[in-house]
């Protein structure tokens, strides 16, 4: 049964590489009918859990909960989509979230259920480092808009430079993960050397101190969240 639902789990979500817009395109008869499959195989496994289960404990307990509605919401969905389809309206699949939600809250699902309570868990404490990085990110590029932005500097496209905060905000955010580096830099640079300071110390401040603080504070906190909690259960 494990490998059954794990099974049906894996197929579910794959459709995304199947579906509009897809990678592998598939028609849409083909897809909608291998996620009822796997829908009423969810359903299944949910009923005979429900019957070696106290009727009261089943529906107490949140994850049975979550698995019914996320079926309820994915055939709604599948419904609406197909009945626009045949009259040529486009829609969108916005079903396609909840399925990671059967790969939570089945019974068998305790490990990966353990591990996404504890990113859960995480979340709030990681909170303050994210704002100070993102407070870092936006005086830099305040400093940037004003040090370059009168300057009339163009790119190598002939596009204006550093002129509009928000692309200014994004720019620098893209250079946090060097992938846009040394081209960002370039204008100001060959308008003067002098300049590069500027770029060296945002890579300094927030890909090197404000990244690793980041993955220190994630780090920590996910292992001590990851813990077996009192009782020696997960659930």
């Amino acid at each position: 049964m494990r490998t059954a639902t794990y099974f049906f789990i894996f197929l579910n979500l794959s459709l995304a590489l199947f579906e509009e817009p897809a990678v592998y395109p598939l028609p849409f008869l083909a897809t909608s009918v291998l996620e009822v499959v796997c829908l009423l195989v969810f359903l299944g496994r949910l009923t005979h859990f429900a019957k070696v289960t106290l009727h009261n404990v089943f529906w107490k307990d949140t994850k049975n909960i979550c698995i019914m509605v996320a079926i309820l919401l994915s055939l709604t969905d599948l419904a609406v989509y197909g009945v626009l389809r045949l009259y040529g309206v486009r829609s969108i699949r916005w079903s396609r979230i909840v399925r990671p939600v059967f790969l939570i809250n089945f019974a068998e699902s305790r490990q990966i259920r353990r591990a996404f309570r504890s990113i859960r868990n995480t979340l709030p404490e990681i909170t303050y480092v994210f704002l100070l990085f993102m407070f870092s990110l936006l005086m830099f590029s305040l400093m940037a808009l004003k040090l370059f932005g009168e300057r009339n500097l163009q790119t190598a496209e002939g596009l204006p430079y550093f002129r509009n905060y928000l692309e200014i905000v994004f720019d620098l955010y893209v250079l946090v993960t060097t992938a846009n580096s040394p081209d960002v830099m370039m204008p100001a640079f060959d308008f003067s050397s002098w300049y590069a300071l500027f770029f060296i110390a945002f890579v300094i401040v927030n890909t090197y101190i404000f990244m690793s603080l980041f993955l220190a504070v994630v780090y920590n906190n996910y292992k001590k969240h990851l813990k077996v909690m009192p009782g020696g259960t997960c659930d």
